[in-house]
């Protein structure tokens, strides 16, 4: 039995060299995964350098990027300032002497509400809305805007020394009532709206308009105070 498993030197030698070719050649094969270059005669390099055939790549911190806040702001254009909005055909910006006695004078037998303000004049700002309200719900009333510091002489010569102030006038009667009103107040433009609303109201003679000779008045006057 002994000599017929027993194999020669030189047969187990040749056997051995075949088995190494085989599986050199089954390791190199692209089947298993291995790069082409691959060989079993290579040095196998430490798993800290390589992994199954593949090089570690150099770990590279990442960076922070810096972030920002952006802001967005809404800047409006075009839009009218608080004083220049208007709230229908019924109330009109006067600029001038002449305008204002144009406008009282082409009024006829309306009644005309004047409002004197001020564009710095936080009274006057909180009282506009609901003055354009107003005039909204009275397009039979005619209101007119007179800039304090576009008209500074007829302030003077009609003795505004208060704002917001108001006077009323219906056509040849001339003015009617003036006074000073805050938001707080509003009621009596309300109860003086009610009180001229007929025609044939009149208070007392006719005032405000024989006397009002402005183009001769040119002397600046101090800056006048806010109705509370």
């Amino acid at each position: 039995m002994a000599d017929v498993i027993r194999l020669s030197a030189s047969s187990f030698h040749s056997f051995s060299s075949s088995l190494l070719t085989s599986s050199a050649s089954t390791l190199n094969s692209p089947q298993l995964g291995c790069p082409p270059n691959f060989s079993l005669h290579r040095k196998i390099c430490p798993l800290s350098s390589s992994v199954a055939g593949f090089s570690r790549l150099p770990f590279t911190p990442r960076k922070q990027l810096p972030s920002f806040k952006v802001h967005a702001t809404v800047t409006e254009t075009n839009q009218p300032k608080w004083w220049e909005r208007n709230a229908g055909p019924n109330m009109i910006d006067i600029h001038s002497t002449q305008e204002f006695l144009t406008a009282l004078s082409e009024a006829g037998d309306r009644l005309v509400i004047v409002e004197f303000y001020g564009t710095w004049c936080a009274s006057c700002r909180a009282l506009f809305p609901k003055l354009c309200r107003t005039a909204q719900e009275h397009p039979e009333i005619l209101f007119l805007k007179v800039n304090f510091d576009e008209n500074k002489p007829m302030c003077k010569s009609l003795n505004v020394k208060v704002l917001p102030y108001f006077h009323f006038y219906r056509g040849a009667y001339g003015q009617l009532e003036s006074f000073s009103c805050s938001l707080a107040k509003f009621q009596k433009i309300k109860d003086a709206i009610e009180m001229h609303s007929h025609s044939d109201c009149k208070v007392g003679p006719p005032k405000g308009l024989e006397d009002l000779n402005l183009e001769s008045v040119s002397a600046p006057i101090e800056k006048p105070t806010v109705s509370t």
